[in-house]
């Protein structure tokens, strides 16, 4: 399944909707939902990081995505600040599927694919990774939030492998037990919404204590952050960059005639 059409079929307020695919002999267009609010890793950026409060809501707009992929055995496999987009209104929504997979439920798969920071163990060591991987990145995404910077980094991507745990206690006692969804090399202790649960585990977590879910779910609870958007074309939000001027050899593959 690639990424049209997990889209597609998307049908929750927590992922950016897909509408229609063109296709000529060079490119694939995707005509997608606008979220003219921006990434939330350029206001992560201009902020430092954010208070429990605000993390609080983005991850539970993130949870509710990974809910709803997960009840159709889908895995993301990329989440982080860069793949979540603002709304005019200041909701967050995931983007960016091409490395989501279906795997169905009780299985894995072995693809080695990610970003370094926020890649879990057990793809790194080619255990083979179910849909809890998105867990271990729920925890990664928790901690870059509150703290401006992901737990794990260097500027090498072997050396982000090896992981840095000593950078995992940075992170303040009200999400301690949370940030167990990245906890480092400790197999013993078990990573939130591996259980029964799934990714409910995650939102019934104390540190989720009085979050109004059903308001954010009906969006009627007030975001943290909200844009500023002049009009349905103000991309004022996104960063520019240079344009690319490249042009690619002509696709006569047929990858697409039975889709």
């Amino acid at each position: 399944m690639n990424e049209r059409s997990i889209l597609a079929e998307a049908n929750c307020d927590f992922i950016v909707k897909l509408y229609r695919t063109f296709k000529d002999r060079k490119y694939l267009y995707m005509l997608m939902e606008s979220c003219l609010g921006g990434e939330l890793w350029t206001i992560l950026r201009d902020k430092g990081n954010f208070d429990d409060s605000t993390t609080r809501f983005y991850i539970g707009c993130v949870v509710e995505a990974l809910q709803y992929l997960h009840r159709k055995g889908i895995v993301y496999r990329d989440l982080k600040p860069e793949n979540l987009l603002l709304d005019t209104t200041g909701y967050c929504k995931i983007t960016d599927f091409g490395f989501a997979k279906r795997i169905g439920f009780g299985k894995k798969t072995w693809t080695f694919c990610g970003t370094p920071e926020y890649v879990p163990p057990e793809v790194i060591l080619n255990k083979g990774h179910d849909l809890t991987a998105d867990f271990w990145s729920l925890g990664v995404l928790m901690f870059e939030l509150l703290t401006g910077t992901p737990p794990f980094t260097a500027s090498d991507p072997m050396k982000t492998y090896k992981y840095h745990p000593e950078g995992h206690r940075r992170c303040g006692l009200s999400s301690e037990d949370i940030a167990k969804c990245a906890e480092p090399r400790q197999e013993t202790v078990p990573r939130l919404g591996v259980g029964r649960g799934g990714v409910m585990e995650v939102s019934k977590h104390i540190w989720f204590e009085g979050f109004n879910w059903a308001g954010m779910n009906s969006k009627t609870l007030t975001p943290p952050i909200l844009p500023k958007v002049s009009s349905a074309v103000d991309a004022s939000n996104f960063d520019e960059y240079p344009a690319d001027n490249e042009h690619p050899p002509d696709d006569v593959s047929g990858w697409d005639k039975d889709f």
